[in-house]
């Protein structure tokens, strides 16, 4: 299986609910470090994985729209408890939207999965993988 990764970042503002979560029910902020690992069996024509511009453009373009918001105001999270672990699938699910938008050029649709990490911190990081 070859991978290619890209990388970038965003922070936002969020709250939890619930008491497992401790001082972090009250509303504070994260940073994140994101990597987009795309998978396939075989390479394209090009002997690309995906086109690296490409790729970086989109998860520029969905972290984007996460960066510098307070995700307890936002209506995609209402309710939701918008864990590492989370916002990894729905980084994931908004990256795989654009693979079959074309987002990602007509070589994308060979692509076999896609795995979101999110770095909160140097010692702790959540992923989520998904088929395409």
């Amino acid at each position: 299986m070859f991978t290619l990764t890209v990388r970038d970042h965003f922070m936002i503002a969020h709250s939890f609910q619930g008491e497992i979560f401790g001082p972090a029910q009250r509303l504070h902020g994260a940073t994140y470090i994101v990597d987009a690992t795309f998978r396939r069996a075989e390479l394209d024509a090009d002997n690309l994985v995906v086109d690296i511009g490409l790729a970086t453009r989109e998860l520029g373009v969905i972290v984007g729209a996460l960066n510098y918001r307070n995700l307890d105001d936002e209506p995609d999270f209402a309710a939701v408890n918008t864990s590492t672990e989370v916002l990894a699938k729905v980084i994931a699910d908004r990256l795989a939207d654009r693979v079959h938008g074309g987002g990602l050029g007509p070589h994308a649709q060979g692509l076999a999965g896609i795995m979101v990490t999110l770095h909160e911190s140097h010692i702790a990081w959540a992923s989520y993988e998904r088929t395409l």
